[in-house]
């Protein structure tokens, strides 16, 4: 369902996750993993983690063998998908949304096309959209203030205020801790919430408003840097994508 979330998990062969339609939220012990149409996970076999779905998710998975599964990397990686990797993960897992059931295959014709998808995943970029979690409890208190309220446009210093550790000192801990600056951190927790936003039917003027972005212009421009496509073109497709409400977990 909209919002659905899994256990902790982790499972015998590596797997790859698409979500055809909806945004998938990848957690793992280090980080999150933002997962919209145009992105493909790669989760290797023995790796604990679990997804939590939002707006009306179609959830795809294809599980590969051990010898398909040493072409892809040893930790977890987000691609970017390129149209016929797309193609093939829903002809793996039953087709589009107006076609669940999708042609009849042999299984030499499955491993043809799984065979296809790891060349194509080998060749694409990898392209997180990811939100390291931090281990300092000052940057805790401020991760756990701004995900509460992502328009806050508190500067580093005022958060500073608030936990009582210096601009210079929170700087520091966020590109030793996270590998970022604060200011990119908050760049892609806003892009993770205005997905999430948009999943549920927001418009781009209410999603870059209460994501802190006073010009839509502004908002557009990030969210294109980091998804790769124009909020409203996004918005667009997961729409025409859209099955019946619910999180469908199908696997290839």
């Amino acid at each position: 369902m909209s919002g659905g979330a899994s256990e902790v998990q982790s499972h015998s062969e590596g797997h790859l996750v698409y979500a055809a339609s909806g945004v998938l939220a990848m957690h793992s012990q280090d980080a999150t993993s933002i997962v919209p149409a145009n992105r493909v996970a790669w989760i290797p076999a023995g790796v604990s983690h679990r997804h939590r779905a939002h707006g009306d998710t179609d959830m795809r998975i294809v599980f590969l063998t051990p010898a398909l599964a040493r072409l892809l990397p040893e930790r977890p990686v987000v691609f970017l998908a390129s149209g016929l990797a797309r193609e093939v993960l829903l002809a793996l897992t039953g087709g589009h949304h107006d076609d669940p059931a999708g042609p009849a295959r042999s299984s030499e014709a499955d491993d043809r096309l799984r065979h296809v998808l790891v060349d194509e995943l080998d060749e694409a970029h990898e392209r997180p959209l990811l939100l390291p979690e931090p281990r300092d409890d000052r940057l805790q208190a401020i991760s756990q203030m701004l995900r509460g309220d992502p328009a806050d446009n508190s500067s580093l210093a005022e958060l500073g205020q608030a936990v009582g550790a210096s601009s210079r000192t929170l700087s520091r801990l966020f590109r030793g801790e996270l590998g970022m600056t604060f200011y990119e951190w908050r760049t892609q927790l806003r892009i993770y919430h205005a997905l999430v936003l948009l999943a549920g039917g927001c418009d781009v003027n209410q999603t870059a408003h209460a994501c802190g972005w006073t010009n839509p212009s502004s908002f557009i421009a990030a969210f294109t840097q980091l998804v790769g496509t124009t909020p409203g073109r996004h918005r667009a497709s997961s729409q025409s994508r859209r099955r019946a409400p619910g999180m469908d977990e199908r696997p290839g």
